[in-house]
């Protein structure tokens, strides 16, 4: 077994392994040599206060200035405050807890403090926080070793603090180094690391957790960064190297079928962009082999359009192509959209349609057996060359006669088993387009989507509208929240629709699940719950909307309702329609031209940019106002001010990607293992990204089974536990 897979326990003891395990989610060896210090302290560099965040578990280096006793009897309490040039933080330690502290945390004393950022009277504290004293020069504490070292701060919890995980790690590199790292497994092809001047696995270990010098941790980053972005490179360069062997039916449009109809029916103009991005999937679509191709788009720049002309060149070609959406509102829409775009193409036989027309029919989970019996012998015959559904459509008894193309609309809202399910109902692979509306930064999509082609449509098709976008401060300005209302009756009376959307829906069950969810510490300034659909529904009618068609729609509400709901919006029939994330993506309702955000603050970056995606959609310019009581100066505060700042979809998510921490490129944070990317940064490191994707590309040509790199094949599996390993195999 390589040594790096050898359980904690049996270097550090049952006891420590355990709270390692339990608050860290570290296990082997390997786990915690790979869980890197976040940041280094110099012993003559004090560490800045100023950058602390509340909640945040907190390793600082400072200086006491003052301390003292306050209260008497079982009340009393010892305030330390530290400094380290920056700024100043109050120290708490109650009843007995107090001594100790007051003894060793005289002025002057400096030490490395541990806790977690609380506030309280408006001022930021850690209360009974852990510490270290640093040596003064020849006191003769135990920090001396530390004199003329860079400090590791590592990533701790409140059960093991930053100071405990170093003596963890010093342990375990002494083993290492007695055993001269015997049995250490290192990735890097030996021609590789020696072509790029990189250290060994050991030395950059080493030079990570023990820096003499700053040069020490910048040669140590290089060769790290190196390691996770190639070991995934080749991972995701195999998958490719795999689905081009696999067979698909080429499909090759009629020259004068339904597609060329289709095209010769639009009353408007392709944008240059949808006419590259058709042709990239024509040409896959033709050949041999499976497409794999994610295609992606700022809000509204016609994915659809170019999504639905692939799937008809697919049943021109005799086969069958699904269309797969995360929700019944967005399956519904869809089928809706792309009837009343085919017109008479999309009643194949039946009285009235076109010569080339196939059928094009709708499958979700809330239709009953009755409902569902003819979609299902449709799909069977053939006589369906479209299908939209939701993950109704993987089910068993969902056959199809020749399964020719995927679409996968959102495909973050959905697990990997639903996609490959329905790609397995082809006779042999089909191909698969998969679209996003959340735009993704480049490297992003060289690691999450290594093995998929990329598209990008960056340009709105003619006639769409700017959107405006502002911060309603409700709390600090209530006069800007009445001003919202009294300019949404402004746009009614034009003639123009709105949507006002709330984070929760407000029924029973929700209720108690809000109820559950922890408040976050920016929520100091409001303990309520999110504002709920079902509430501002009833305050709006009731309220300043009074007299305005209003309507609510939420994911709860049955299938036959939501689509009334969206039937009469779309039709003009609704005025005001107050909804949860429900109208998130895909819904096109080209008369509304407002969209107002309540509590804008408790959604991400991303997912605003999605939804104010829904106005501006026809002639008429549009609006959205970020309703929030979150202060200026906090970081939900900033969040907002960004969103409105751009509309630049692959800027946000650059800033969303930051705030979210990148969480597990291979797609394990929703099951909350821990990262597999420590190192390298999806954001910053393109360049690595980049060279390693190349080299990998070539070695997994030259030997796609790695026989000649045991050490990487090694490296490989043990990265690609057997989920991960579906994850990139299903992908």
């Amino acid at each position: 077994m390589p040594a790096l897979d050898e359980p904690l326990k049996k270097t550090l003891g049952d006891r420590t392994a355990k709270v390692m395990a339990e608050h860290l989610g570290l296990h082997t060896v390997g786990d915690l040599l790979h869980h890197y210090p976040r940041r280094y302290a110099e012993r003559g560099e004090l560490t800045r206060l100023s950058d602390l965040e509340v909640d945040e578990h907190a390793t600082v280096v400072a200086q006491v200035e003052k301390s003292a006793m306050l209260g008497s009897g079982r009340g009393h309490r010892l305030e330390v405050v530290i400094t380290d040039g920056s700024g100043r933080l109050t120290l708490v330690y109650f009843g007995k807890g107090a001594f100790k502290p007051q003894k060793e945390l005289p002025p002057g004393r400096r030490a490395l403090f541990a806790g977690k950022v609380t506030v309280f009277n408006h001022r930021r504290q850690l209360s009974h926080p852990d510490y270290k004293l640093l040596a003064a020069d020849g006191d003769g504490t135990e920090a001396d070793e530390w004199a003329n070292q860079l400090l590791p701060i590592y990533p701790a919890v409140r059960q093991f603090a930053s100071w405990r995980i170093q003596q963890a790690v010093d342990v375990v590199l002494d083993t290492m180094e007695s055993t001269n790292w015997e049995g250490v497994i290192d990735p890097l092809p030996p021609a590789l690391r020696a072509n790029r001047g990189f250290a060994t696995l050991p030395e950059a270990l080493l030079k990570i957790h023990r820096p003499r010098t700053k040069a020490d941790i910048a040669i140590a980053r290089e060769r790290l960064k190196w390691d996770e972005a190639f070991v995934l490179q080749v991972a995701l360069a195999r998958r490719r190297a795999a689905e081009g062997q696999l067979p698909a039916v080429p499909r090759v449009p009629k020259k004068d079928g339904i597609l060329a109809a289709f095209d010769a029916r639009l009353p408007f103009t392709l944008t240059d962009g949808q006419r590259k991005v058709s042709e990239e999937i024509f040409a896959e679509l033709a050949t041999a082999h499976p497409m794999h191709r994610l295609l992606q788009g700022e809000v509204g720049s016609g994915k659809t359009m170019v999504a639905l002309r692939a799937m008809l060149a697919v049943v021109d070609a005799g086969g069958q192509a699904a269309l797969l959406a995360p929700t019944e509102v967005l399956a519904q829409q869809h089928h809706r959209s792309i009837t009343e775009m085919m017109g008479e193409l999309a009643q194949g036989g039946m009285l009235g349609g076109a010569e080339d027309a196939t059928k094009v029919v709708l499958l979700t989970g809330s239709m009953g057996t009755a409902a569902r019996r003819q979609p299902l012998l449709d799909l069977a015959t053939g006589e369906a060359g479209l299908v939209i559904g939701t993950h109704a459509l993987i089910e068993d008894k969902v056959q199809f006669h020749d399964l020719g193309l995927v679409v996968v609309d959102e495909q973050h809202r959905f697990g990997v088993e639903q996609r490959d399910a329905l790609r397995s109902k082809g006779k042999q692979p089909p191909h698969l387009l998969v679209m996003t509306a959340t735009p993704i930064p480049r490297t992003v999509a060289m690691t999450v989507f290594g093995d998929l082609e990329t598209s990008v449509l960056d340009q709105l098709p003619a006639g769409r509208s700017p959107i405006a976008t502002h911060v309603v401060p409700a709390k600090d300005k209530p006069h800007f929240l009445a001003r919202t209302w009294e300019r949404i009756r402004e746009e009614v009376g034009e003639g123009h629709q709105v949507y006002v959307v709330c984070p929760r829906i407000g029924d029973d069950e929700d209720d108690k699940a809000a109820a559950k969810k922890k408040a976050s510490p920016e929520d100091e300034a409001e303990k309520r719950p999110p504002l709920a659909v079902l509430d501002i529904a009833d305050e709006l009618s009731n309220g300043a909307l009074q007299g305005l068609r209003l309507e609510y729609l939420h994911g709860r509400m049955p299938p036959d309702a939501k689509d009334d709901v969206m039937r009469r919006f779309a039709a003009g029939e609704v005025d005001v329609l107050v909804a949860t994330t429900v109208i998130e993506v895909g819904v096109n309702v080209p008369n509304a031209t407002v969209m107002v955000i309540m509590d804008a603050d408790r959604f991400g970056v991303s997912q605003l940019h999605q939804l104010r995606g829904r106005v501006g959609r026809g002639s008429a310019p549009g609006l959205c106002l970020l309703v929030s009581e979150m202060p200026e100066g906090t970081s939900a505060r900033a969040r907002l001010d960004a969103v409105a700042a751009t509309l630049d979809g692959f800027e946000l998510s650059r800033i969303d990607l930051e705030q979210r921490r990148e969480g597990d490129v291979l797609g394990q944070a929703q099951s909350g293992t821990r990262s597999s990317l420590r190192m390298l940064s999806v954001i910053d490191d393109e360049e690595v990204i980049e060279a390693a994707r190349e080299e990998a590309t070539a070695i997994v040509a030259e030997d796609p089974e790695l026989e000649r790199y045991p050490d990487l094949r090694t490296a490989l599996d043990a990265l690609l536990d057997e989920e991960r390993e579906q994850y990139l195999d299903k992908g």
